[in-house]
């Protein structure tokens, strides 16, 4: 039952992810929000719904582990996995705002999260407020730098959704919600199954199968982007995924749930995992060509993940 109650969680938050994603941008049209401001925050904030129900769920039910490991798996199995597939698919181009702001707000958030947790063993609440307010912070200068380049968001956004009947807007929110609480109700259970009948640690289960369970909407987008040729977008989802994911995601749980770290390995081993494959990033972006990241990097993070992977079961 394990794994029935893992494959419908999953279901439940890829639908759930989906139709809050639809009806929070239908509302915000509605309400006259600009498209550029939809993009970045309104977009980001439901792609990230999925994570942060699992998190949430499992720290009020005492299982930290997993609320930290579904995390920061994700964010390996953002740029090891989803990356990595993506540029074996096509060749991806970086534009300059990845060097002046993604990678180092990645980086640095990164780095706090790990001297936060490595302080006193949790995320305590101030902390959480701290990572929120660092959120806001970034998400007002990027809507500050990219209101000259408003166009480049609109392709995120499906203008059509104005013209959706309020009733319509209401049912797909109420679907997003139930379907969002529910898978993450059976994930977070199945997992703790599955942990205890295969006799290893909550953390295990959550940085790899949960973690790659959170992440399929991130790959299947950042998939057809590539087969698409629409090299800009996927590099610049996934690192905005990985900001969100330890931001608002850890910053909202802590804010509500103090997470206290359970398995010394989060610290030891996957947290420098994290901050190993997302400071690789720039010296393949720089060599052995500048701004692409071909084939081979991209088997190279595909290897990499695959690595921490059979190291982490093992």
């Amino acid at each position: 039952m394990s794994i029935v109650f893992l494959l419908i969680g999953f279901v439940l938050l890829v639908i759930g992810g989906e139709f809050l994603v639809r009806s929070s941008v239908a509302l915000s049209l509605k309400l006259n929000i600009s498209r550029m401001v939809i993009g970045l925050t309104v977009v980001s904030f439901a792609t990230s719904a999925p994570e942060l129900l699992v998190s949430l769920q499992a720290a009020i039910e005492g299982f930290s582990d997993i609320s930290l490991g579904n995390v920061i798996g994700s964010n390996i199995a953002n740029i090891g996995l989803v990356l990595g597939l993506t540029a074996m698919v096509s060749p991806l181009m970086v534009d300059r705002d990845f060097y002046r702001i993604n990678w180092p707000t990645m980086m640095i958030f990164s780095i706090v999260l790990y001297f936060f947790l490595l302080s006193n063993n949790e995320l305590s609440r101030i902390e959480g407020v701290a990572l929120l307010i660092g959120l806001v912070a970034y998400l007002f200068l990027l809507i500050k730098r990219s209101r000259r380049k408003d166009k480049v968001i609109a392709e995120e956004v499906d203008v059509s959704l104005r013209n959706v009947s309020g009733f319509k807007l209401t049912i797909w929110l109420l679907i997003g919600i139930v379907a969002l609480w529910g898978g993450s109700e059976l994930l977070v259970k199945g997992a703790v199954d599955l942990a205890t009948k295969l006799g290893i640690s909550e953390r295990v289960v959550s940085v790899t199968v949960i973690a790659v369970g959170t992440s399929v909407p991130e790959l299947a987008a950042s998939l057809i982007a590539a087969v698409k040729k629409e090299k800009a977008i996927s590099l610049g989802n996934l690192i905005g995924s990985n900001i969100f994911n330890i931001a608002s995601v850890l910053g909202l749980t802590a804010v509500i749930k103090p997470i206290v770290v359970q398995s010394s390995a989060i610290l030891t081993n996957d947290m420098f995992w994290m901050l190993g494959i997302a400071f690789i990033l720039l010296p393949m972006l720089l060599i052995p060509k500048f701004s692409e990241m071909g084939r081979k990097e991209g088997f190279a993070l595909l290897a990499g993940y695959t690595v921490f992977i059979l190291l982490t079961i093992m």
